[in-house]
């Protein structure tokens, strides 16, 4: 027999916490993405397409700050705020930290080289964007093993995904 008690309306901020998890994972998702159009463009410029360095550099560049921005906030908010509720994370945490500084090495190494792309430097900057990928692709699969749930279980208020995260997910457009 269905229980006929009325549901509770939904509390947002709980709504919202809960969907921290799956932000997470979506942000990884956006940059991903976004470095998989890098690398396809940077192909095609190896290949010989007509792809001006100029675009090449704007591109990377925005992917470089979005990456860094997304490192920033959870070094700074999400982690903080992890560690706090669920101190048993900190081992995993001081870990990502570190892949944080070795991404924004290899970061840099990538907009040096890219600040004068052209043949002489274009495979060193490849096998850069190739060791990125990588290293990232790596990072982001562990930290949403280890992290989503506590996510999704963390007590904090007021804050939003781009704050913890540092990139906002659009939501999809309503019909």
């Amino acid at each position: 027999m269905p229980d006929n008690t009325p549901m509770p309306a939904p509390n947002r901020s709980v709504d919202r916490v809960h969907a921290l998890g799956r932000e997470l994972t979506e942000v990884h998702q956006v940059l991903r993405t976004e470095l998989r159009r890098v690398r396809n463009e940077f192909d095609r410029y190896l290949a010989g397409d007509e792809v001006p360095p100029t675009r090449l550099r704007t591109h990377c560049t925005a992917f470089c700050a979005a990456l860094t921005r997304h490192h920033t906030s959870e070094d700074t908010t999400a982690f903080p705020a992890l560690g706090n509720q669920f101190p048993e994370l900190a081992p995993v945490l001081a870990e990502l930290s570190a892949d944080h500084h070795l991404v924004a090495d290899i970061l840099r190494r990538l907009q040096q080289l890219l600040a004068q792309v052209g043949p002489d430097n274009a495979k060193t900057a490849q096998r850069e964007l190739d060791g990125l990928a990588a290293i990232l692709e790596s990072h982001f699969q562990w930290e949403e093993r280890r992290l989503v749930e506590a996510f999704d279980a963390l007590e904090i208020a007021a804050s939003t995904g781009e704050q913890l995260f540092g990139v906002t997910v659009s939501a999809p457009a309503e019909d």
